[in-house]
């Protein structure tokens, strides 16, 4: 096949006609922008994670912040998602402080926000595991349905679809000795494979978890490097990765994952997948930067095509 020229590029493109271009040509700028345009956007939505409010701190006044500058974007995304920590910490705090810190929760978003917004658990949203003093028996809060009372979400994971995306919410934490591990259960992995089962093919998919499935960051999260070796938490990546990697690989529509957790911004293209962890709208739980990233949030636009953008916004949380 021969090099198109740049006229006849144009004008098969205005007839309808582009479906590819000759291998090892150079686009030109122009064309480039043709073949920019060629894709739709379909979704922008604007990520948030670890907020970590709680009453008497910079956190309301700050959330606060990040929401109006989210509603104040130019381009203004559809809807938000939040992947977790939502409150300062439920797990080892008592039940009249944490229904304070879902107060403030609930109250900012109420009075502070006017998007549609879908929620994930995040480990220090889970009451109780880190306390042995919380009558578990007693209360039926203990762990994660408080949080999915507060959040209204229909489960600890669940699947939605917009705007011709799937997203598939995962809960990521297993109990683990007055703490948790960072992998899904077999009763969630069996149904995340009859969901990603059921989903049509050409329809595209987003994973949304609090803890990453895979991430470049956790090896800067603290000290990792005993006698010669990484040692990286099985509380801050997937144990699970591994078997999540092989599962999403038999889904080629499996095209996105997003993530917090870990209060720290990286991208990572892995088998078509690209693993986005989003730092944390809190920074440095409220006291400025995190290493070297500030308070912040992400927002990710959603193509036809499958591919995925990032856009980083550092937010004045102090207004």
């Amino acid at each position: 096949m021969a090099a198109f020229s740049r006229k006849q590029f144009l004008k098969l493109w205005a007839l309808g006609g582009l479906l590819s271009v000759t291998p090892g040509k150079e686009l030109l700028a122009e064309e480039r922008l043709v073949v920019a345009a060629a894709k739709k956007r379909l979704l922008r939505v604007a990520h948030i994670t670890d907020v970590h409010v709680q009453p008497k701190s910079p956190a309301p006044n700050g959330f606060a912040s990040a929401l109006h500058t989210i509603q104040s974007l130019e381009d203004k995304p559809d809807f938000i998602i939040n992947t977790g920590d939502s409150v300062m910490d439920s797990l080892g705090r008592f039940k009249d402080n944490v229904q304070g810190q879902w107060d403030v929760w609930n109250s900012t978003l109420k009075n502070e926000n006017s998007l549609e917004i879908k929620h994930c658990i995040g480990n220090h949203d889970i009451w109780g595991w880190s306390n042995p003093l919380v009558a578990k028996k007693s209360d039926n809060h203990y762990g994660k349905l408080w949080a999915t009372e507060q959040f209204g979400i229909p489960h600890r994971y669940y699947s939605f679809e917009k705007g011709g995306w799937q997203f598939i919410v995962l809960d990521s934490m297993t109990y683990n000795k007055f703490s948790y591990t960072a992998e899904i259960d077999e009763e969630q992995f069996d149904w995340l494979k009859q969901e990603l089962q059921k989903i049509p093919a050409d329809r595209h998919i987003c994973i949304l978890s609090h803890i990453p499935i895979l991430a470049v960051n956790v090896f800067f999260d603290g000290p990792k490097m005993r006698r010669g070796h990484w040692d990286i938490s099985g509380r801050n990546i997937h144990k699970d990765a591994k078997r999540l990697k092989d599962l999403f690989h038999q889904h080629k529509n499996v095209k996105a994952a997003l993530s917090g957790h870990i209060h720290l911004i990286d991208e990572v293209d892995y088998l078509g997948v690209k693993y986005y962890c989003n730092g944390a709208v809190c920074g440095a739980w409220w006291e400025g930067d995190n290493q070297e990233f500030p308070p912040a949030f992400a927002v990710m636009n959603f193509y036809d095509d499958g591919s995925t953008e990032r856009e980083i916004v550092y937010y004045d949380w102090k207004k």
